[in-house]
């Protein structure tokens, strides 16, 4: 049997095979584990204006919130390059929002080659926060 970090890494990689990165030809996949065990993927979505395009991260985790979801256990991002992908800055910041605990987050980076595991507490150790989390 699979182990759910293996489901959660097939999830974002099948999200990045919808990439819509006609500009940049950098495909990007990302899915969310939620504590009711639901899964959300999302993949990056490119526009001519750049500042409007969305990552992969953020658009799994709206896809969550916009099914009543809140509250994260883990996170899968997998990009078709040499080296595991971390999630830029503002995903890093989004996906502690929802993150009751950063420490317990296991962040997956994936590959053509390689994956490795962080925690989201060490991808952003000075996190901004400002709702309290229960």
């Amino acid at each position: 049997m699979p182990k759910l970090n293996d489901d959660l890494m097939r999830c974002a990689r099948e999200a990045a095979s919808l990439s819509y990165s006609p500009y940049s030809q950098f495909k990007v996949g990302a899915a969310v584990r939620w504590s009711d065990g639901t899964v959300t993927s999302g993949t990056n979505v490119e526009n001519a204006s750049y500042p409007v395009s969305v990552c992969a991260e953020r658009h799994a985790v709206a896809f969550g919130v916009c099914s009543g979801l809140r509250e994260l256990v883990a996170v899968a991002v997998w990009a078709d390059v040499d080296e595991p992908l971390s999630p830029c800055g503002a995903c890093r910041q989004v996906l502690l929002e929802f993150a009751p605990n950063p420490e317990t987050v296991p962040v997956l980076m994936g590959c053509r080659g390689d994956s490795r595991e962080m925690n989201l507490g060490e991808l952003i150790p000075a996190g901004f926060r400002t709702v309290p989390k229960p």
